[in-house]
């Protein structure tokens, strides 16, 4: 196939003879992919090499991070020298100075060559990977990464409210929900009073053209500019005493110093980030590392909203046209009845995106608490190596296998680390091996806001000159 990922190396699931490469049509991932693998099996690699073969492809593609492994894209370093690779080399325990020395350096330089070269990938590669990739790093809250205001599409007027009417209430259905539950309240869409209120004051002056922002709402919930909403008279449909209360809340959000990281930076704009940057195919990771579990269910809410709304804007094809990644979604896809904000975008999308050309790929370590029914629409599994019975048999029976008795079984709890299991719908044959080739990024491992923002640093930097050089 003249588009193909190159993902690694295939044998049959006995192991025992070597298939060549293992090439993977992109076009197979509109039907959606899941990766499982405990801690040391692979995974973050797999999830690597996927993402590089996807740019390489020309496939835009956005990365959620919940663990701080993906901004490692910024590690590509474009040569075998050990030079610039030493600020990543990590010290060895009980260093004095905590800096890795010229010889580590130079060791760990060596086998990354070494490595990427037995797979056919020479120096020009990593080269090639930062001329014509355009990675963004966001990070909401922190301005480790690109800021990013989250509550951009209630407090700054899109175009969608003249074109895309559906599209914008459900982008401000998602940012109300995130300020109803940062002040404590309900936030659930047709159930919360207080959420009804703010988006009907909010639809209100975003359709007359004037902006929405916190500061011009609170007056008008002590004082809203129209007698109903929907057939009861505002105060019956809300008290004064309760529109008071809401009031004082949402100023005293509005007071935090810490609110002020969820509003400011650009506007949260998914087909912005989906559009090649002067030419080149863009990656835009969305790490929230930096968060805690709560923040990251509210703002993974709301960019997921975004991401589904973006998807309901695109032509049909049966092309893959985007991918969209989701490393680590442990809690974000529980089993029912729970429903954190981040479910019903992912399973929607997971129904839904096929039809606009939008792969999804949801990777985890922890296979048990997954909503199986939700993933039943992949059409691609990847299975790394899984720590415990429970594990294999949980992800087994959302495969509709039969448990122990299953072959599969067997070949997952004897599986070496850095190989997967893979079963693809597309392909007519049974199940193969995949062992995942050498990523171009070097993989660190978690990376720090500051370690984010030293990266970020010399790519900024080249690609502000090459912009005002082609202007």
């Amino acid at each position: 196939m003249s588009n193909a990922l190159k993902l690694g190396a295939k044998r049959p699931v006995d192991g025992k003879q070597d298939l060549g490469a293992y090439v993977l049509d992109p076009d197979h991932l509109t039907t959606h992919g899941v990766i499982v693998g405990m801690t040391g099996s692979g995974k973050t690699g797999l999830v690597m090499v996927l993402v590089e073969e996807a740019l390489a492809n020309e496939i835009p593609v956005l990365v959620i991070d919940v663990k701080g492994d993906l901004p490692n894209l910024l590690l590509a370093v474009p040569s075998f020298d050990p030079e610039p690779l030493a600020p990543w080399v990590e010290a060895p325990r009980g260093d004095e100075d905590g800096i890795a020395d010229p010889p580590l350096v130079a060791e760990v330089a060596a086998k990354r060559a070494s490595s990427l070269r037995s797979w056919g990938i020479d120096e020009d590669a990593p080269r090639d990977f930062g001329e014509k990739h355009h990675i963004r790093i966001v990070t909401p809250g922190s301005d480790a990464g690109e800021q990013l205001h989250l509550l951009s599409a209630l407090e700054r007027r899109s175009p969608r409210w003249d074109d895309d009417l559906e599209g914008a209430r459900s982008t401000l259905g998602a940012a109300i929900s995130l300020v109803m539950r940062l002040v404590g309240r309900d936030a659930e869409p047709g159930k919360s009073r207080e959420h009804a209120l703010l988006s009907v004051l909010a639809e209100k002056r975003l359709i007359a053209g004037k902006d929405a922002s916190l500061g011009a709402l609170v007056p008008e919930i002590l004082e809203p500019p129209f007698v109903t909403i929907g057939a009861l008279e505002v105060d019956e449909f809300l008290s004064p005493r309760a529109r008071k209360e809401l009031a004082a809340d949402l100023n005293t959000l509005l007071a935090a110093p810490s609110l002020a990281g969820w509003r400011t930076g650009a506007s949260l704009d998914v087909a912005a980030w989906m559009a090649p940057v002067e030419g080149k195919t863009p990656a835009t990771v969305v790490s929230v590392a930096h968060l805690d579990e709560d923040e990251c269910q509210m703002v993974l809410g709301v960019i997921l909203e975004e991401v589904l709304t973006w998807v309901r804007t695109l032509p049909g094809t049966s092309q893959l046209r985007a991918l969209v990644v989701f490393d680590e979604m442990y809690g974000f896809v529980p089993p029912h009845p729970a429903s954190p904000p981040t479910k019903r975008p992912i399973v929607s999308l997971m129904k839904q995106a096929r039809a606009y050309g939008v792969g999804v790929v949801l990777a985890t370590q922890n296979p048990m608490d997954l909503d199986y029914r939700a993933l039943s629409n992949a059409g691609l599994w990847m299975l790394g190596r899984l720590q415990t019975d429970a594990d294999r048999e949980r992800v087994l029976e959302g495969l509709g296998e039969t448990g122990k008795k299953s072959p599969l079984g067997n070949v997952l709890k004897k599986l070496p680390p850095r190989w997967f299991v893979v079963r693809n719908s597309h392909d007519k044959g049974p199940p193969m091996l995949l062992q995942p080739r050498y990523a171009i990024s070097y993989l660190r491992g978690p990376m720090t806001r500051e370690e984010i923002r030293k990266a970020r640093l010399p790519r900024d930097a080249a690609f502000e000159t090459t912009v005002e050089e082609n202007q």
